[in-house]
């Protein structure tokens, strides 16, 4: 018996997305900047995927550009702002981006720009008045993501984005994880750049977008023969595209009664894993990922009780689950996300994640919750018996 509760790593395609993928492959072959027959057929496809993209976000087709995925979708945004200055402006992020956010940032920091990393509570969320009062008369951009991958918190976006609009300061959010499982509208919501990527909702691996207000001015990251409008030159993979834009429209349609079935067991693993001694849920429960459930260990005091030490036992009983801290040459180093909110570096190794999806069941939920008790019960033993 295997199984899986990683889905925010990644999700198994969705045959749909395959099929598309393999037509895509066999019959829409030809390159999609070519003007004759075979290159004609491929630019439809490519066009019939942005528009099934767009749907997602309830954009307009234009506005979406294909990239190789979430992170190439958030440096475009974050070097092509940049690129647009000859002298080093003011950035504001998060202190609990996704590192596809942070690194970039901290390059641009480097090389001179002046950068606020927005402080969190202890559920991972970022108070408004933190980036009002953070706003200088040079801010020019501020990224925020929505749902926090390791913890599962949701942010104020709409608020947020409004006070960097009201500034005058361009704004994204890295939705990689909210995409496909909650309603994304950017009609009405004010943000000026947004990520997504395929393979968080059963698309393929390799695909991507950044959706780009129309008329926000951005700089291209790779340049060459012009394509993605200029802004992501390269011919386009049409197969991942073509699954991405099919697992787009399924997420779409699925919606309203998927995000209610994976709250509900959410909710439920929730409850079951706080009666385990010592496990402590992490994150925002109310504003939350409705996949998402993460617990660190109030007392981890000793090496058996890390976050890779609790993954590696339950994959030996055939789950897999995500732990949050880093593992560098067999050492593993605090969560740099758990650590901006507020917990100490032993704490902060023993971080794990479960996330849920379209395979998982209420037995597999109880099942969890059984093994995960009877792991950290055998390695608190085992470490009694040495002391």
């Amino acid at each position: 018996m295997q199984i899986y509760l990683d889905y925010s790593a990644t999700t198994p395609t969705r045959p749909e997305a395959i099929a598309a993928m393999q037509a895509a492959l066999s019959t829409h072959w030809g390159n999609p900047s070519s003007l004759h027959f075979a290159g004609q057929r491929a630019a439809t496809a490519l066009e019939r995927s942005r528009v099934q993209v767009a749907r997602l976000l309830n954009a307009p087709p234009e506005a979406i550009v294909f990239t190789a995925g979430g992170t190439e979708a958030n440096n475009l945004v974050i070097w092509g702002v940049a690129q647009q200055y000859a002298v080093p402006q003011h950035i504001i992020i998060s202190s609990v981006e996704h590192s596809a956010i942070a690194e970039p940032v901290a390059q641009l920091e480097r090389q001179g720009w002046q950068v606020t990393r927005l402080p969190v509570d202890s559920t991972g969320r970022i108070n408004p008045l933190e980036l009002q009062a953070a706003l200088r008369a040079n801010t020019v951009f501020v990224s925020v993501i929505y749902g926090q991958s390791e913890v599962g918190t949701l942010q104020p976006i709409s608020t947020l984005a409004a006070i960097a609009q009201a500034h005058g300061a361009l704004f994204h959010t890295d939705a990689v994880q909210v995409a496909g499982r909650l309603p994304l509208d950017v009609q009405q919501l004010p943000v000026d750049f947004l990520s997504l990527s395929s393979h968080k909702f059963y698309g393929p691996q390799g695909a991507g977008a950044l959706y780009i207000r129309p008329g926000t001015p951005l700089q291209p990251l790779l340049s060459g023969g012009g394509q993605e409008n200029g802004l992501r030159s390269g011919t386009q993979a049409l197969p991942a595209i073509a699954g991405f834009g099919v697992a787009a429209e399924l997420a779409l349609q699925e919606m309203a009664a998927e995000t209610p079935r994976l709250t509900t067991l959410r909710d439920r693993l929730f409850s079951q894993c706080q009666a385990i001694p010592g496990l402590v849920p992490t994150g925002d429960r109310i504003h939350r990922l409705p996949h998402h459930v993460s617990f660190c260990l109030a007392a981890a005091d000793h090496d058996q009780l890390n976050g890779k030490n609790l993954v590696r036992q339950m994959n030996l009983a055939g789950i897999g689950i995500s732990a949050g801290a880093a593992c560098q040459s067999g050492k593993v180093t605090p969560s740099p996300i758990l650590l901006a909110m507020g917990y100490g570096d032993r704490v902060a190794k023993s971080g794990i994640r479960l996330t849920l999806g379209r395979d998982t069941t209420l037995e597999d939920i109880d099942w969890t919750a059984m093994v995960l008790r009877q792991v950290i019960e055998r390695a608190t033993a085992t470490f009694l018996s040495r002391v």
